[in-house]
């Protein structure tokens, strides 16, 4: 490479550098590391995963994709076949199904889309990050507006963010990290005010109240995105779609590499619709179990537990929210470590985990907080 061509290799790389990229998580194995505990006795509640379907559950329908999928070939109708058990599921139109590599490279693909380079995209915050690297990878203006107090929409300072140069809306419900769905009438009108792109991001929405998907038949400017990783159970076959008109949907579909969705998940997508039962039956454990968390972490005096419509909570501590963190780690427990949501100060975020999970969690923050077990 000559000089010339060096340098601008060089300042390209120191570019991509500067990024904000997603944060490594604490794992089970760098915490048995880090404090010399057997991974057995590590529980992980920092990735919102749904341990709930269970676990021979998947095994027995892998071995029936092993058993059906020539692993050699490329995939054939099994995307067709997937957009067909999704459209069921939602008793809509296979022709309004885009499938993705997770609901995140979807997001990626509808902002690369959707927002030139100068474009604004505008959401709230505290909300899920990746929207914004998507965003600010794709060379466009990153505004959003602070929820209110009880974490619900200022739709009015939403309104008065959008300008002329604002090209697309986001808006994650339920939300993370705060666990809250917002009110139906509320998004609704952002959607038919807004002038451009309005994205809903349900990766939560079979633990919600509601779902704004039947809303796509009336609004053109629509975009619902879904994954497989939360109510599905699959987090790690990264499998997810977005729900819109026809149209849209199929300028969602224009731009993935051929065959960019590997036949596995493909696959196991469509027998989990196949067998939606057993996911009713999780999503129906864990809400219960998530009641029944929220209320016990409220007993804890210096928690506070916010409502969910999630498969997750968001508490607020009375100690330093770095201290209960490295404490709970200590004890074997990684949960997300938030910092400051709007006016409360010490943010956690714990996954619904399955019962025995739950009582570890509560037992440690009775321990770090000073209470007796």
């Amino acid at each position: 490479m000559n000089a010339k061509g060096r340098k601008w290799l060089e300042s390209k790389l120191a570019k991509i550098e500067a990024l904000e990229s997603y944060a490594p998580e604490k794992t089970i194995e760098s915490v048995a590391k880090e404090y010399a505990l057997s991974p057995a006795d590590i529980i992980k509640l920092n990735f919102n995963e749904n341990l709930y379907i269970p676990r021979e559950k998947i095994a027995e329908l892998l071995k029936e994709v092993a058993d059906e999928c020539d692993l050699r070939l490329y995939p054939q109708e099994e995307e067709e076949q997937l957009r067909e058990a999704i459209a069921k599921y939602l008793q809509l139109q296979p022709e309004c199904i885009a499938v993705g590599n997770s609901s995140d490279e979807v997001m990626d693909r509808v902002t690369r889309l959707f927002l030139e380079k100068g474009a604004v995209a505008v959401t709230f915050t505290p909300t899920f990050s990746v929207f914004r690297y998507c965003v600010k990878y794709n060379g466009a203006e990153y505004a959003a507006v602070p929820l209110r107090k009880d974490f619900a929409l200022d739709v009015d300072g939403l309104r008065a963010a959008f300008t002329t140069e604002t090209r697309m809306l986001y808006l994650c419900s339920p939300n993370n990290p705060t666990g809250n769905q917002f009110a139906l009438e509320e998004i609704e009108a952002l959607i038919e005010d807004f002038p451009g792109l309005v994205m809903i991001d349900e990766a939560y929405g079979e633990y919600a109240d509601y779902s704004v998907i039947p809303l796509i038949e009336k609004y053109e400017n629509l975009v619902v995105l879904r994954t497989f990783s939360k109510a599905f159970g699959l987090a790690g076959l990264r499998l997810g779609y977005a729900v819109a008109n026809p149209a849209l949907a199929k300028a969602i579909n224009k731009i993935p590499a051929p065959y960019a969705i590997n036949i596995v998940s493909l696959t196991m997508g469509r027998k989990l619709l196949e067998n939606i039962g057993t996911v009713q039956e999780a999503v129906a454990a864990l809400k219960d179990e998530r009641r029944k968390l929220i209320s016990r972490l409220n007993e804890i005096r210096g928690v506070e537990a916010f409502d969910s419509q999630a498969n997750f909570v968001l508490l607020n501590t009375s100690k330093p929210y770095g201290d209960v963190y490295v404490d709970l780690l200590r004890r074997g427990i990684i949960v997300k470590k938030l910092g400051r949501l709007l006016t409360y100060e010490n943010c956690l975020r714990a996954t619904v985990g399955l019962p025995e999970m739950n009582v570890k969690l509560l037992n440690a923050l009775k321990e770090c907080l000073g209470e007796s077990v």
